[in-house]
C-alpha cells in the first residue's frame, strides 16, 4: 500500500535540540572543549556602559568561527545558515525558537574588536581543539600566487 505523508504542524511539541544532535558531530564535540568565558573579560572594555545588551561576545566569536568552518562570507548568509541547521544552534547556544542575532548586529559588532582580538581567540581555539585531538594534520598548504617583481633602484616591489 502507498503510503503518504501529510505535514500537520504542531502547537505543542516537546522537542530537546541535544537528542537531535548526534555524539560523534564535529559542533556538539567543539561545544564540549570549547571554552570561550574568557572573551567576556577580555572585550568588556570594548562595550559602553548604558544603552541596549549587544550581542555576547561569546555567540559572536562562535559565529565567526562557524563562518569560517562553513565558508561562510556573508554575515546574512551566516546567519540564515546557522538558523537551519540544528548542529550550530546547539553550538551557539540556542534552541530551535529563538531568534539568533541580526545580521547587521554581528556586522557592528565585527568592527568593535580590532584585528589582535580576532587573532587572539583564533590561537586559543585552536589550541583548544588540539589539545582535545580535534586538530591534527600532517601537511601544509600555503595559498599563493606568482607575482612579478618589479626593481627600481635599491627597491623590489610587486607589480599586480
Amino acid at each position: 500500500m502507498q503510503g503518504k505523508k501529510t505535514y500537520q504542524e504542531k502547537l505543542f511539541n516537546q522537542f530537546q535540540l541535544s537528542d537531535r544532535v548526534p555524539e560523534t558531530n564535529f559542533y556538539r564535540r567543539l561545544k564540549e572543549v570549547l571554552h570561550l568565558d574568557f572573551l567576556y573579560k577580555q572585550t568588556k572594555h570594548f562595550y559602553g556602559e548604558s544603552g541596549q545588551k549587544s550581542i555576547d561576545p561569546v555567540v559572536f566569536f562562535k559565529l565567526c568561527l562557524v563562518g569560517y568552518l562553513e565558508n561562510i562570507i556573508s554575515d546574512r548568509g551566516l546567519i540564515d545558515h546557522a538558523s537551519m541547521r540544528l548542529d550550530i544552534l546547539y553550538f551557539l547556544g540556542y534552541d530551535i525558537d529563538e531568534e539568533l542575532p541580526w545580521h547587521s548586529t554581528v556586522s557592528r559588532t565585527r568592527q568593535l574588536f580590532p584585528e589582535e582580538v580576532f587573532e587572539g581567540v583564533f590561537t586559543h581555539v585552536l589550541e583548544m581543539c588540539v589539545r582535545q585531538g580535534m586538530v591534527k594534520g600532517s601537511t601544509q598548504a600555503i595559498d599563493s600566487a606568482p607575482v612579478k617583481a618589479l626593481v627600481t633602484d635599491e627597491y623590489a616591489f610587486a607589480k599586480a
